[in-house]
């Protein structure tokens, strides 16, 4: 009697996922999800109805499921391409709130390390540190307030920076796990450096310099920092509202596609490195190569995180 009202509740929800598995055009998430609903069934129907003539159907459902999902890999002929122009759009897409509110989270907390640091002279050391400022006080003296970026050896500032971006951006989505509270936090601390920083060298009469110069790697640093953050985001939310699917479900989901939005900025998050290692040095560049280079990495994230991830899905789902 249990079996058959367990039977009558999801015969129809299956014969929609075998409908969604003919289709032509697959939604990756849809089937993840499906997925996660079919492989739930199953150890329902193991449990409850061990010897039920169901458990070979939804065994069959789950693994042409994992066929079209977890059997492709990078090899793939166009698999990369695809990923990036299609597939990583979509969660973009599907992020945008999370993403608006984490670069929201950043600016306040850019807004309260500046307004803090106008407030209060020791604040800059409590942030940056008493070693760090009187570095840059003593190259301000030189002539050359961002003589930092010259010195280290280029390979080894490359590999330090551009590890300990991915490490940030890391925290910032694993702090997703604990309900985005670990996520707000990365966010706010790199917010409040930020505004702290850029407070410090405007009071030493060196911003309009150091913007020309910082933000050459700094837009899309900071712009994947905040894709990062975002991603935490869509965990928490997973686990915290996971509306019509079960907690499991939802959070299972919901990394899946913060995990994705990782992946898509590891490439950024070394581009930044290459330019903060290879070019930012060269701070004689003149006023309007630098420009070219953050105007161009700005209209960049912005078209890439924003703008072509609507153009996707509108001619997706239109």
């Amino acid at each position: 009697m249990k079996e058959a009202r367990f039977l009558k509740i999801n015969q129809e929800k299956w014969k929609k996922i075998e409908e969604a598995l003919r289709g032509k055009d697959r939604d990756p998430e849809a089937l993840s999800a499906y997925f996660i609903e079919v492989t739930d069934d199953l150890a329902y129907i193991k449990t409850y109805f061990p010897e039920s003539s169901v458990e070979k159907y939804l065994n069959a459902l789950a693994g042409s499921l994992y066929e079209i999902i977890y059997k492709r890999t990078w090899n793939e002929s166009g698999y990369i391409k695809r990923f990036f122009t299609e597939e990583l759009p979509l969660v973009f897409f599907r992020a945008r709130k999370e993403i608006i509110l984490a670069f929201l989270l950043l600016m306040v907390a850019v807004t309260i390390g500046a307004l803090s640091t106008f407030n209060d002279n020791y604040f800059v050391r409590l942030i940056l540190g008493d070693k760090y400022v009187a570095m840059t006080l003593e190259n301000i003296e030189k002539g050359d307030p961002m003589a930092v970026y010259k010195s280290m050896n280029q390979s080894e500032m490359f590999l330090g920076i551009t590890l300990n971006n991915l490490r940030v951006s890391f925290l910032a989505f694993a702090g997703g796990l604990i309900f985005s509270f670990g996520s707000i936090y990365v966010l706010f601390v790199n917010g409040v450096m930020i505004g702290t920083f850029f407070s410090f060298l405007y009071q030493e009469n060196v911003f309009g310099e150091a913007m020309l110069i910082v933000w050459l790697h700094g837009t899309i640093e900071i712009a994947s920092i905040t894709v990062a953050g975002a991603a935490g985001f869509v965990i928490g939310k997973g686990l915290l509202f996971p509306g019509t699917y079960s907690r499991v479900t939802s959070f299972v989901a919901n990394a899946k596609n913060g995990a994705q939005m990782i992946l898509g900025i590891a490439p950024l998050i070394i581009t930044a490195g290459i330019i903060e290692s290879f070019i930012t040095r060269y701070t004689g560049m003149h006023w309007s190569v630098k420009l070219l280079i953050i105007l161009s990495s700005l209209c960049f994230s912005v078209f890439y995180f924003y703008l072509y991830p609507s153009k996707v899905a509108l001619r997706k789902y239109e």
